[in-house]
């Protein structure tokens, strides 16, 4: 039970960070990551709802997918779980969205900054779930049950929908707006480096375990 505690608070400290992330390229305007563009593009041009409460929408829009998809092998309690992690995460994409409230920019450098900043938060509370190992937020879990379906990879099908979802906002925004304001080339810089900076996380946390732990790497290697 400690042990679960454990993990499920790890992973929503790393769902905060990556919340963060996501807040600060919406602040930067430059494009936000491909699993949040199209319900940002949507917030932009429909201001009902704010962008996490269209979050929370394209959630339960994949979280159906999956239940199409697997039918009897759906697992309720895995959806139940899906299903409030995802409200957890639009909350806190709002919350860190207002937390940036008053943050202001000037010239384009300190927007790609920022930018490149919002990748590396992102990727760190995404390394942060993984370590905590106790759900999947729905874009990742529908990508996993369409690889199980279709008997395709899982980075393939995760690619593919990378680039459908940069595709897709980038549409809403051109038709609606009329400018490709909710993707920019920040939504490419983050498709393509935010993989990269979780193995760089991945790599260094290697090290330090490695580092702390010299004779258990021993007795492992013999």
């Amino acid at each position: 039970m400690k042990q679960t505690i454990k993990n499920y608070t790890l992973f929503l400290v790393g769902l905060f960070i990556a919340s963060m992330g996501v807040a600060l390229s919406t602040k930067a305007g430059l494009g936000t990551s491909p699993v949040a563009s199209v319900p940002y593009s949507v917030s932009l041009v429909n201001h009902t709802l704010t962008f996490g409460w269209w979050l929370n929408i394209w959630s339960l829009i994949q979280i159906a997918v999956q239940i199409i998809l697997l039918r009897r092998k759906c697992k309720p309690a895995e959806i139940i779980i899906q299903t409030v992690l995802a409200f957890v995460y639009g909350y806190m994409t709002d919350f860190s969205c207002s937390l940036l409230n008053g943050l202001s920019l000037n010239g384009y450098i300190a927007r790609f900054l920022l930018m490149c900043l919002s990748c590396a938060v992102l990727g760190l509370g995404i390394f942060i779930q993984f370590k905590g190992g106790v759900a999947m937020l729905p874009g990742e879990a529908m990508n996993r049950a369409i690889s199980e379906v279709t008997g395709r990879k899982y980075e393939n099908v995760k690619i593919f929908f990378d680039i459908f979802y940069i595709a897709a906002a980038a549409v809403i925004c051109f038709v609606f707006i009329g400018e490709l304001k909710g993707v920019r080339e920040g939504s490419i810089i983050a498709a393509v480096a935010v993989g990269n900076i979780i193995k760089l996380y991945n790599l260094i946390f290697n090290k330090l375990v490695k580092s702390k732990n010299p004779d258990r790497e021993k007795v492992n290697s013999k």
